[in-house]
């Protein structure tokens, strides 16, 4: 079956309308004649006259009266679906974001970006998941908005991605602990017994990379899939957490933080969403506030 073609219902629209195929050509900005051949073919594809002569106009037929609401309705809301989007307006914006991050970012830089979030646009509600696995398929299946994240290898062309700012990272102890007075040097450090974070349950990390170059190992005695766990196990004994410095500031109050006696590693985090909304107005201003808010604290 021939698809329609649906630049009929703007000649219908505007013929019924008018009422006559001169003013309906004129605004159509077609001839005469073409505009008579518009209308025979719409006589063809609805099987109606649609419009007959009555003295010296023509008047519409009961056919024609019954459409005539219907094809209007149908020009404006193709007119709307063409129309460039109106401009935002955040004062009656309703909508609820879901943002997936790693455990110690909500906790950072969470309050900050509620706050300004319901400052501009208080009809928004955020909703924050736990980062459990690397994987994109939530941004992909549209079940998260945006997400935050170490973008290790190469996205796939679906999903974009922005460097929000670089961590690194820093020895974390209990005020009791040894390594909480005096140098922490290598030796030290490294004879600790330490907690490790990997949420594929990997026994060694970026940390114990950097600290081999040095000829040291330290001794991994628990391994947890969070930095909240890390620190609650580091706060409840003598155990060194080791964790990203910004990601976790609030995570680590009342505890005893300390730079690491060789070179620090360091990571990216960049913030993460489906390549469908990168122009949608709503969601390209949350990406503004989420980059306002961790440039904010970095210069703080």
């Amino acid at each position: 079956m021939a698809r329609p073609d649906l630049n009929l219902l703007v000649t219908l629209d505007v013929l019924l309308e008018e009422g006559s195929v001169t003013r309906a050509g004129e605004r159509l900005a077609l001839s005469p004649s073409a505009m008579s051949r518009a209308l025979a073919r719409l006589r063809r594809v609805t099987g109606d006259p649609l419009l007959v002569r009555a003295g010296r106009g023509l008047v519409p037929t009961p056919r024609a009266l019954e459409l005539r609401d219907r094809v209007r309705g149908l020009v404006q809301e193709a007119e709307e679906v063409l129309r460039p989007a109106e401009k935002l307006d955040l004062a009656t914006l309703e909508r609820t974001f879901t943002l997936r991050s790693s455990d110690g970012f909500v906790e950072r830089f969470g309050p900050e970006l509620v706050a300004q979030v319901g400052r501009e646009a208080p009809g928004v509600r955020l909703r924050f998941l736990q980062k459990t696995k690397k994987d994109t398929g939530p941004l992909r299946d549209g079940v998260v908005d945006l997400e935050t994240g170490v973008v290790e290898d190469a996205l796939t062309p679906d999903v974009l991605s922005k460097p929000l700012f670089t961590d690194r990272f820093v020895g974390v102890v209990r005020r009791e602990h040894p390594l909480s007075a005096g140098k922490v040097t290598t030796a030290r450090y490294a004879s600790s017994r330490h907690v490790h974070v990997s949420r594929r349950g990997l026994t060694e990390g970026l940390v114990d990379e950097a600290l081999g170059s040095t000829g040291h190992q330290r001794k991994v005695v628990t391994v947890v899939d969070g930095f909240s766990a890390a620190l609650a196990l580091a706060n409840a004994s003598d155990l060194v957490a080791t964790v990203p410095e910004r990601h976790t500031a609030n995570l680590r109050r009342g505890m005893c933080s300390f730079e690491l006696p060789f070179r620090a590693p360091e990571v990216t985090v960049s913030l993460l969403w489906h390549v469908r909304l990168d122009t949608d107005p709503a969601h390209r201003w949350l990406r503004g506030c989420v980059f306002g808010v961790c440039r904010f604290d970095e210069q703080g």
